[in-house]
């Protein structure tokens, strides 16, 4: 911290008074080492202290901010975020220049006085009142570390800071007791060594480390002679004497070091001349400070992971607690993120949607089995910019998502799937399946029946889909009237009971309502992280696993801290799971999802695409990967047809176009080299006469907008049919809206 040198333009009396005021100052720190009492010395009056003996001396240092490092799960550097940018290091990683500039400048009689420079007060008291002002101080660096320490304590709040630097009498004499203090307890090395990790140096570098990486992107231990005497020169005024906004003002003052180190004996004149002559040559690291720096188009994921540490109690039981660690740095965060695989999730983002489109894309990979989020990427980079934003697509608004999350369409109806034959329904379950209908009359709920009591009427995406269908040319095709009919089959408090155990919650993190537009064409808003995370338990054969982020976390003394764990749990029989797989591997051989299949590995997903194509989505898994891939308006103010994505004009968008071929490209790069292990499928036979595809059963295999048609054209949808969202509203975008 800079000293203060206030006090210009005393007038006689006023530095005859100061002068009996560091003499009795200087009276009182003797004083205070042997004698009873300071107010002897006419000090106990309000405004200073009542008593040199009654100050506490138990100065209590807090740990020091620093930086925290976030990092890959490979350790690759992901970004650096910090309260204040400082890495602390030993005295044997700072240069011997370093050491014997800043004391030849600060304190050149450090080494040989206590904590209080006695001598040093009554040179400077005495050249100050020959110079009519201060001319000199006298504080010594155990003193500014003192001072520096109540600086620190007080943080970023400004009254606290004042409180801190306050130039009365009871603060001078408070801060001479606790150097006194430090001096029998720490020793001269360790002073030194904790003044300059401690000490401002200036364009946001605390500490020497930071500086010397600031100023000049080197190690605080390889600093030159010229360098050290640099750095040393701006600590009494950081803004003054800063080298990259005056260099001029840096070299006098730096030359002015140079000369007092000459002085003291601690360079030779010959050392000193030959530097003074040296230009200064700065090679300046700009700060990078906070996610919006990370690399890998990680600052989305590196913003989930601060937001984890915020919210999860095991980093401390209250918001106050926790944001008190996080603040203090000093971490090194290991997290989930798997540097391949984002790189694929990146790279693909970039091929097939570009940042200037009118609709974004957001991409979420999880690991079946583990719940670690492997890739997370977005369209819309992290900024305040033009085409940038602060929303995470990815996941739900407490942790920083858009809103309410995304509409799904038809990648909802595997969960439906999954309940009924999790319920016992074969996986050769037959319905009449007719091109339009009205929806039922009445549908079980867990609680009241749901009434149509409206005559809402339904259709399927195109004429030539009209059954009878069996379960998986229906999932196949998207059928809605197929998936009514089954929801009307078994209710729905099955498929609540289901999505509840597959983690399956609305962007805002509330339940999902029981109504059939939510539970069959999935017009409510979720996140990608919640669709990889569920669709994960299809891979992992039935166990969903709760997703997780951060994989280790170390202090800056070493000490690991706890890590929130994830939860595993049977969410269905492995033989469902079996069965989803299979169904939804047909989704990609023969159905919506073509243009997603990957090559030579298994896979499976679902297409969707929602009403008035706001939305369309493609999730899909392998059994060692999954991923949710959405592409939409945030606003849901773009319907997706005649448009231009990633170069490429769209006549019209559906789940398996745009988005598959995301999902396709991603999960190649992030699965290149690893493993390809196979599915546990079951046989499903086809049902009797229902083989050949005969008149009516078209196979426009492009078609995906069974769940995203208008089910009610012209009718306006009660609030009750969609889950109260937003008022009345069209089943397909579920009132939700995004940023």
């Amino acid at each position: 911290m800079p000293k203060n040198r206030s006090g210009g333009g005393l007038t006689a009396t006023q530095q005859a008074a100061k002068f009996l005021g560091v003499a009795a100052l200087s009276g009182v720190v003797l004083a205070g080492i042997a004698l009873p009492a300071a107010g002897a010395l006419g000090l106990a009056a309000k405004g200073t202290v009542e008593g040199f003996d009654e100050i506490p001396a138990n100065l209590k240092t807090p740990p020091l901010s620093q930086r925290t490092k976030i990092l890959d799960s490979k350790g690759g550097m992901l970004a650096m975020v910090y309260s204040r940018d400082r890495t602390v290091v030993p005295l044997k990683d700072i240069s011997p220049y370093m050491q014997k500039a800043i004391i030849a400048i600060e304190d050149a009689r450090f080494y040989q006085h206590g904590a209080v420079d006695l001598k040093g007060i009554l040179r400077a008291m005495n050249r100050n009142v020959q110079a009519g002002g201060t001319a000199q101080g006298a504080s010594t660096l155990t003193q500014q570390y003192v001072k520096n320490v109540f600086v620190e304590e007080a943080g970023d709040d400004p009254d606290k800071v004042a409180q801190a630097t306050q130039q009365t009498m009871g603060r001078k004499v408070q801060e001479l007791k606790y150097a006194i203090q430090v001096e029998e307890e720490l020793g001269k090395k360790k002073i030194l060594e904790n003044y300059l990790n401690i000490t401002f140096f200036g364009q946001q570098a605390y500490g020497i480390e930071a500086a010397s990486q600031r100023y000049f992107s080197k190690s605080a231990k390889d600093l030159k002679l010229e360098e050290a005497a640099l750095l040393a020169g701006i600590v009494q005024s950081p803004s003054r004497y800063d080298p990259v906004n005056d260099a001029e003002e840096a070299t006098k003052r730096r030359n002015t070091v140079l000369q007092r180190m000459a002085d003291v004996g601690d360079i030779t004149r010959t050392a000193a001349e030959k530097a003074q002559a040296t230009p200064i040559k700065l090679r300046v690291s700009k700060p990078k400070n906070g996610c919006i720096t990370a690399v890998s188009g990680a600052s989305f994921f590196c913003d989930y992971v601060r937001k984890v540490f915020l919210t999860d109690p095991v980093y401390g039981k209250t918001q106050e607690e926790r944001a008190k660690v996080w603040n203090q740095g000093g971490l090194t965060i290991r997290t989930t993120l798997d540097p391949q695989a984002q790189a694929g999730v990146q790279d693909s983002i970039k091929s097939h949607v570009y940042k200037t489109d009118k609709v974004a894309t957001a991409v979420t990979l999880v690991q079946p089995g583990t719940g670690k989020i492997m890739g997370m990427g977005q369209s819309k980079p992290y900024g305040f910019g033009a085409n940038e934003t602060q929303y995470n697509y990815s996941v739900n608004k407490d942790m920083g998502g858009s809103n309410f999350g995304f509409p799904t369409g038809s990648t909802f109806k595997p969960f439906l799937a999954a309940a009924a034959i999790e319920g016992g329904r074969p996986a050769t379950q037959m319905y009449s399946s007719p091109y339009e209908m009205d929806y039922p009359d009445t549908v079980q709920t867990c609680g009241k029946p749901w009434v149509n009591d409206r005559q809402y009427h339904l259709e399927n995406e195109s004429e030539s889909e009209e059954g009878p269908y069996a379960l998986k040319e229906a999932m196949a095709k998207s059928v809605n009237t197929y998936f009514v009919q089954m929801l009307q089959d078994i209710g729905m408090c099955p498929v609540s009971q289901m999505t509840d155990k597959l983690g399956v919650v609305q962007g805002d993190g509330t339940k999902l309502p029981q109504n059939p537009s939510t539970l069959t064409l999935g017009s409510n808003g979720l996140s990608p992280l919640t669709m990889a995370s569920a669709y994960a338990a299809f891979a992992n054969r039935g166990t969903y696993c709760t997703p997780i982020a951060i994989e280790a976390v170390r202090t800056a003394d070493g000490k690991s801290l706890p890590v929130p764990k994830t939860t595993c749990s049977q969410a269905m029989s492995q033989t469902t799971a079996d069965t989803v797989n299979t169904l939804l591997r047909g989704v990609i051989d023969s159905g919506t999802g073509q243009q997603a299949g990957l090559q030579n590995r298994d896979n499976a997903g679902k297409t969707g695409t929602t009403d008035r194509r706001l939305n369309a989505w493609f999730v899909g898994y392998t059994p060692n990967m999954s991923g949710a891939v959405w592409v939409g308006s945030p606003s849901q103010s773009v319907e997706m047809e005649g448009v231009t994505i990633g170069g490429v004009y769209q006549d019209k968008v559906y789940g398996g176009q745009v988005p598959g071929p995301i999902w396709r490209d991603a999960m190649t790069n992030a699965l290149n080299g690893l493993p390809a292990p196979s599915f546990n499928t079951i046989d499903i036979p086809d049902p009797p006469d229902n083989t050949d595809e005969g008149p009516g059963r078209g196979r426009d295999r492009r078609r995906d907008r069974g769940d995203g048609n208008d089910p009610f054209p012209g009718v306006s949808i009660p609030p009750d049919f969609l889950g109260g969202n937003n008022g009345p509203q069209r089943p397909g975008n579920g009132g939700t809206k995004g940023p």
